[in-house]
């Protein structure tokens, strides 16, 4: 693998307030030397003023000034470097329970979560929430950080009983790779490098689990969903008579010579070519961006699917959803919205919400007439054409969709499809 190949991860991070989360991304960036020398000396200075006698890192993930006065981070910050061995998206998401939006956001394209625990403190609702909501995401790997053990005299017993407790509630989520690190993100223990002061700890660092992680099988090979974003004719004598159509490989494998079907009209056709910006390809999978083009001369456009015969997506106008409320004007009862799904947008309105959940304590409250910001809730849309969709849990990208307000044009909602 050359080095523009190299695999890409994304990942989520959450924790509470002071779990230590800014000082670990911090530490990540500047133990493996992803950080520019201004950057580095901006953050001496700024640390000698504060009059600390060591580098404070969890400045360079607090991205905004006034922010930093007020000593808290706010929104959802993407930050990316890479080793030698993978590319990294990090989405950093506050920990405060008011930004349960935030983290969806964040955790919603993310092959990992990695949940800090306070180890003196132990597993605490934001844990429980954060971790719920990965799970509720499919996130396939969570990575959860014991931090402070210098504070703990990095007891094994200590850790042992943090494990322990996470483990006793995590057995409900649907993530089956869960994995636990001791560190000290302030020292660097067990970070980028393994930590001599913890010996009893056999596994690996976390820059090297992310580093070596399994997740090429996290992508759906199996069912191809091909979205069409837009249809390409250039009115040039030279490619008169080209007729493409882009969009990003959802899932599957598409391959020239492959018979395909275009949804909504049912027409069949068969794979001419497959273009890209650095030349044209035998075949192409999740998440490449392509220009397909078709033997047949059919009518396909923005929204339609190319999919195989034998293997389809469910058309359907009523769904049943799991849906954040991510607006901070609560949800109308039988409000009017567009609902986009991959590159398709149609009208929807919700039927019904059957029940929303504490995403503290798991329970579920019924007889809900609206949602406000932050809610979690399954409820029913009614949609005015069929989508073509897929569940959740097999399909991230045609298993999710989002609510847009018709007059603001705000997205308010995002939504996992369960039917």
């Amino acid at each position: 693998m050359n080095n523009n190949e190299r695999e890409l991860l994304r990942f989520t991070t959450a924790g509470s307030v002071d779990d230590g989360k800014s000082t670990l991304i911090g530490r990540l960036l500047y133990d493996s030397k992803s950080i520019f020398q201004d950057q580095m000396s901006a953050i001496e200075k700024s640390s000698q003023s504060k009059g600390l006698n060591h580098i404070d890192l969890s400045m360079l993930t607090d991205g905004l000034r006034d922010e930093r006065e007020q000593g808290i981070t706010i929104d959802v910050a993407y930050r990316y470097f890479s080793t030698p061995k993978r590319k990294f998206i990090i989405a950093d998401s506050p920990g405060h329970i008011q930004y349960t939006r935030n983290m969806v956001t964040g955790a919603s394209s993310a092959n990992l979560a990695l949940i800090l625990v306070d180890v003196r403190i132990g597993v605490i609702e934001q844990t429980k929430r954060h971790s719920f909501i990965a799970s509720l995401l499919q996130i396939p790997h969570i990575i959860v950080c014991i931090n402070k053990m210098d504070l703990v005299d990095y007891s094994e017993e200590e850790y042992n009983k943090v494990v322990k407790e996470y483990e006793a509630f995590a057995y409900k989520m649907t993530t089956k790779d869960v994995r636990f690190i001791p560190i000290s993100a302030l020292h660097g223990d067990n970070v980028v490098e393994k930590s001599e002061n913890m010996p009893w700890y056999d596994g690996r660092s976390l820059l090297s689990t992310l580093e070596t992680i399994h997740i090429a099988s996290d992508e759906n090979y199996i069912d191809m969903r091909f979205p069409v974003q837009t249809v390409i004719r250039p009115h040039s004598d030279e490619f008169h008579d080209f007729r493409g159509y882009a969009g990003r490989v959802a899932s599957g494998t598409i391959r020239v010579g492959d018979v395909v079907n275009i949804l909504p009209s049912g027409f069949e056709s068969t794979v001419k070519s497959i273009h890209t910006f650095d030349g044209d390809l035998e075949e192409a999978y999740p998440p490449m961006s392509v220009t397909v083009t078709l033997e047949d001369d059919i009518d396909v456009s923005r929204g339609d699917m190319l999919v195989k015969k034998n293997n389809q997506p469910q058309a359907t106008q009523d769904l049943d959803i799991m849906l954040c409320w991510l607006n901070t004007k609560p949800s109308n009862p039988r409000a009017k919205y567009y609902l986009r799904h991959t590159s398709n947008e149609v009208k929807a309105m919700i039927k019904e919400i059957v029940y929303k959940i504490d995403v503290n304590t798991l329970s579920r409250s019924e007889d809900v007439s609206q949602l406000g910001v932050n809610d979690i809730a399954r409820v029913r849309l009614r949609a005015t054409k069929p989508i073509f969709a897929d569940e959740y849990r097999d399909n991230r990208i045609t298993g999710s969709l989002i609510l847009i307000d018709e007059t603001t044009n705000e997205t308010v909602a995002a939504g996992m499809i369960n039917f």
